[in-house]
């Protein structure tokens, strides 16, 4: 059975063959993942069809057109190594190496998907490291810290005293090159040659070169495509978020044992951001060539930070989803990022942008556009800051937003009042909770 490059969308041509998760002649089994593949806007793995023999044709790091078979599985020698099996058993017993134990599996144990990768690709054993997470489970940092450790704990080789030769003599009758220089002499040619050989081990010790993967080089270019062809403004605002917060505390277990997910602030954006965008319709519309396109449907990407860079999966017909569907549908997408499942068709489309930076500590930034959409929301780290209520000053939790839009067809006043209109659906998000 040959094992192909799937297709993955219509404008992917290539893709990156990041990893081979076994090795050529491994026994594999069905439904297992063989290797993860890179392109310009996913990751995914591609998974054995069938039970059998492994045979790997091309080496990860290469970039092959899609369709390209990449290796396959002979079934016939799983089905043959199977059918040997009882005869083995009825053989007389033959001294054999002791056995050594094997490394514990990565899935039996507790471990989120991310931190089983890294353990799978490092050959790190599961049961080596200590996990502080939930219930035993290793997290990311504690893998980390622990290949920390041992890098620390490894001893530099000795440097040679100038006394003492850096090499053993030489066997009698070699020719010996140089003697080593006296105190204060000028350096030899030898000597010359020495530096020369350290100076690319120091350089290699402080510096890694690692080619860009598709996505970030995508990526890259994107951002400045939209900084070359749009002319990009930014506008900026602030939320009080008291009431979202008092609503969040007094509905949070109730909202959850209902719906199965945590209530966050994200469905209050995507509403507040919908009811805006239907009140200046220019901020919903992107250019065409000569003509702007009005969209009367609202599918609002969500930007998230995925290990290879960020990715926009989108909210379809976000202005029909209710609050728990808003969340459920983000646990989907960051759960299909983990996981290398995400699809273009996740990708494609998207009328309008939010972007929280506040989930990194963000206090205030400019989100860039998403092209072709025209604008996009920038959340931000929330704060408590003095502010005046009724003439008096009060501390309360704020919030900065911040809108990026395409100034070529959203003017300033259209800008500014979409911004004021969030705030004020943040701050008063009654209406946003009469759905229907």
């Amino acid at each position: 059975m040959e094992i192909r490059v799937p297709e993955v969308g219509e404008s992917v041509r290539e893709a990156l063959l990041a990893k081979w998760f076994k090795k050529s002649g491994e026994s594999v089994k069905r439904d297992e993942a063989l290797c993860e593949i890179e392109t310009d806007k996913i990751t995914l793995d591609i998974n054995a069809d069938a039970a059998g023999v492994l045979s790997i044709t091309v080496a990860e790091g290469t970039t092959i057109p899609v369709g390209t078979v990449i290796g396959s599985i002979d079934e016939q020698q799983a089905a043959v190594a199977v059918a040997a099996v009882p005869s083995a058993t009825v053989a007389a017993p033959t001294p054999a190496a002791p056995v050594q134990p094997l490394a514990a599996d990565p899935a039996a144990t507790p471990s989120s998907p991310a931190a089983r990768r890294e353990m799978r690709e490092q050959g790190i054993d599961p049961a080596s490291v200590v996990g502080t997470g939930k219930g035993g489970r290793i997290t990311l940092d504690d893998l980390f810290s622990g290949i920390a450790e041992k890098s620390q704990q490894g001893v530099a080789a000795p440097i040679p005293s100038p006394d003492v030769p850096a090499v053993p003599a030489p066997p009698q009758g070699m020719a010996v090159a140089s003697a080593p220089p006296a105190p204060g002499a000028a350096p030899s040619g030898a000597s010359g040659r020495v530096h020369s050989e350290e100076a690319p081990l120091y350089a290699a010790e402080r510096e890694e070169r690692r080619a860009m993967s598709p996505i970030r080089k995508r990526i890259a270019e994107r951002l400045v495509a939209v900084r070359r062809e749009t002319a990009m403004l930014t506008t900026f605002n602030e939320a009080d978020l008291s009431h979202i917060m008092a609503l969040r505390d007094k509905y949070r277990d109730h909202f959850q044992k209902r719906h199965g997910v945590k209530l966050g602030f994200m469905p209050f954006f995507v509403k507040a951001c919908v009811e805006a965008l239907r009140e200046f319709p220019s901020v919903n519309a992107s250019i065409d060539g000569d003509d702007i396109v009005y969209h009367h449907y609202y599918d609002i990407g969500i930007a998230v930070g995925g290990e290879k860079g960020l990715v926009v999966p989108i909210l379809r017909n976000a202005e029909r989803l209710h609050f728990h569907e808003v969340e459920q549908a983000i646990n989907g997408f960051s759960e299909k990022i983990k996981t290398n499942r995400l699809a273009i068709s996740d990708l494609e489309g998207g009328t309008f942008t939010i972007s929280n930076g506040g989930v990194y500590g963000s206090m205030l930034s400019t989100p860039i556009l998403n092209p072709p959409q025209s604008g996009v929301l920038g959340m931000h780290a929330i704060q408590e800051r003095p502010v005046v209520r009724d003439g008096q000053i009060v501390i309360r939790p704020m919030m900065f937003l911040a809108l990026s839009y395409d100034h070529r067809i959203i003017d300033g006043r259209e800008a500014v009042g979409f911004l004021k209109s969030v705030k004020e659906y943040i701050e008063d998000p009654e209406e946003l909770l009469l759905e229907g």
